[in-house]
């Protein structure tokens, strides 16, 4: 856990947001990279929305997957301007929220902007 300080201030995200971010990133990138490999019939109204942007929107969802992941990154470089405003010095958490906020974008960032409201509270 973490030091009163901060310095070592790490909190994993939630397991909700882990598995949903997890599945909606993978099933983004198979209807983008093996679009002819989804089982669009066995997937309800996903299915039907998937297959009509596949045939119809491709090159955008190509240009939104990495947009997604340009703003993933944009936000797991906030997280480390946050981490430095916080006083997290170790390489490690710090390392942690990187990685984090990488693959799982606000779900991570938004407990460190948490963290910090809270912490900046506790000190005035």
């Amino acid at each position: 856990m973490a030091k009163s300080d901060g310095c070592e201030y790490f909190k994993r995200a939630s397991l909700f947001w882990i598995i949903t971010v997890t599945l909606s990133m993978g099933y983004f990138t198979w209807t983008v990279f093996w679009p002819q490999q989804v089982p669009y019939d066995n997937l309800g109204p996903l299915g039907t929305l998937s297959k009509h942007l596949v045939d119809n929107h491709h090159a955008l969802m190509y240009k939104g997957w990495w947009a997604s992941w340009v703003v993933h990154l944009g936000e797991a470089l906030v997280a480390m301007k946050i981490c430095s405003d916080i006083g997290v010095k170790s390489t490690t958490a710090r390392c942690l929220w990187f990685v984090q906020t990488v693959l799982f974008g606000f779900a991570s960032l938004g407990l460190l902007l948490k963290y910090k409201r809270d912490h900046r509270h506790k000190q005035h």
